[in-house]
C-alpha cells in the first residue's frame, strides 16, 4: 500500500485516521504541524500527505505551497472543519495549490479511504 503522512494539530484526529489507514494497510506517520511535516518529509518521504489546512504555526496552505518547491512531491489531500462559511473556500484555495483531493470535516472511514485511493490511481 502506500506511505501516508497524516498531519492535524488534535490528536484525536490524527489518532482516527491512523487507525482507518492502517486497516486498510497502509504505512502511515503522523505530525502535529505543517513544519514538523516537512521534517518528517525530509526524514522519509510520502506518497500521499493528509493535511488539516488551519493549525498553530505553519497551517496547512503553507504547507502546500512548501510541499510544491520539493522534487518528488507527495498526493494532497486537504481536509478542514473550517466554520461556516470558510470550509468549501479554504478547501478551494488548496485545491488551487496543488491539493489532490479535499474533504471537509467531518468525513467517513469510507470517505477518506476513497480520496487516498483517488490519489493514488492518478499518482500510477
Amino acid at each position: 500500500m502506500a506511505r501516508v503522512l497524516v498531519i492535524d494539530d488534535e490528536p484525536d484526529v490524527r489518532a482516527v485516521m491512523r487507525r482507518f489507514l492502517g486497516a486498510a494497510g497502509h504505512d502511515v506517520r503522523e505530525a502535529s504541524d505543517g513544519a514538523a511535516a516537512l521534517g518528517a518529509l525530509a526524514a522519509q518521504p510520502a506518497d500521499v500527505v493528509i493535511t488539516d489546512l488551519y493549525m498553530p504555526g505553519m497551517d496547512g496552505i503553507e504547507l502546500a505551497r512548501e510541499l510544491r518547491k520539493l522534487p518528488t512531491r507527495p498526493a494532497v489531500i486537504a481536509v478542514s472543519g473550517g466554520g461556516f462559511g470558510r470550509q468549501a473556500d479554504v478547501l478551494d484555495v488548496a485545491a488551487t495549490l496543488g491539493a489532490a483531493a479535499t474533504l471537509p470535516k467531518p468525513f467517513t472511514r469510507e470517505q477518506l479511504l476513497g480520496a487516498v485511493d483517488r490519489v493514488l490511481r492518478r499518482e500510477e
